[in-house]
């Protein structure tokens, strides 16, 4: 299908494919596309493509780095009916932000017993594993800063400063001493080993930014093992119905993505970026 984007989100691992950083595991031959996030409108449809016709709004993902257009060609199975109360600028982010917390949480195996710890919690990944697993019932804390505190407490999750010394005597204080048993990672390789001298077993800590985690015995995670209409459709429906809230931090137009990309680079951003081309 071709599908005209009216919104495309943007994710730190495509700064990092941008910088060159991530150059082993996902080379880049410049210039080239960018971009898995979408959603816009059907503009045509290929032979033999059942389910869909020109006009349908639609969410999902491109896997050849090129979401970051006005027109993108996408496979059947890589796009869902966007439902009708979810915003162009939601649904145009939902992808690898909604799998990676989707893929993070049933990875950990989070039950509603759980004393979850979510690193860069109120960031794109972070804020949705951290509303997940508060809906299946389990005891958050966020590492975050001060900036989002009161805005984790509104979702009833313990606020922690991610900054400064001695983060696991301070985690532990915010939990009046309970036990983390499970840490959902979405930042960096100091987290899994917090989570390790926290003693949480490391077959409940999942990483989706540490990729050696595995030498510690913890799980790192792919946001693409769980891409599937399915998946995508209960993250959509979650979100057109408020069981999850997915902040939007800024616009930008498609002429300005490396201003969206600045942004994005400076850190500290609640929730996601997204273009609208």
């Amino acid at each position: 299908m071709l599908v005209a984007v009216r919104a495309a989100g943007i994710n730190p691992g495509e700064s990092k494919i941008r910088t060159g950083e991530l150059r082993e595991r996902w080379p880049a031959t410049f210039p080239e596309g960018e971009g898995s996030d979408l959603a816009g409108v059907v503009d045509a449809v290929g032979p033999g493509v059942p389910g869909f016709a020109a006009g349908d709004e639609v969410l999902g993902y491109t896997n050849n780095r090129a979401s970051h257009a006005e027109f993108v060609l996408v496979e059947a199975g890589e796009i869902v009916a966007k439902p009708p109360s979810l915003s162009w600028p939601q649904a145009g982010a939902l992808f690898v932000a909604g799998t990676s917390a989707y893929a993070l949480v049933h990875t950990a195996e989070v039950s509603g017993q759980d004393i979850v710890l979510v690193s860069a919690a109120a960031g794109g990944v972070g804020s949705l594993a951290t509303q997940w697993a508060r809906n299946l019932g389990a005891t958050v804390a966020g590492l975050a800063g001060p900036a989002n505190h009161a805005w984790l407490r509104g979702f009833g999750v313990v606020p922690v400063d991610y900054a400064g010394p001695d983060l696991g005597q301070r985690v532990r204080r915010a939990l009046d001493g309970r036990q983390v048993t499970a840490v959902l990672d979405t930042h960096g390789p100091q987290y899994v080993q917090l989570g390790l001298d926290l003693g949480v077993h490391p077959q409940r800590i999942a990483t989706i930014a540490d990729f050696t985690a595995g030498q510690h015995g913890a799980k790192v995670v792919q946001h693409y093992t769980v891409a599937s209409p399915r998946v995508l459709t209960e993250i959509a429906e979650a979100l057109a119905s408020g069981d999850l809230q997915m902040p939007i931090a800024a616009t930008y137009p498609l002429s300005d993505v490396r201003g969206a990309y600045r942004q994005l680079e400076q850190g500290h951003t609640r929730g996601k970026i997204v273009l609208l081309p």
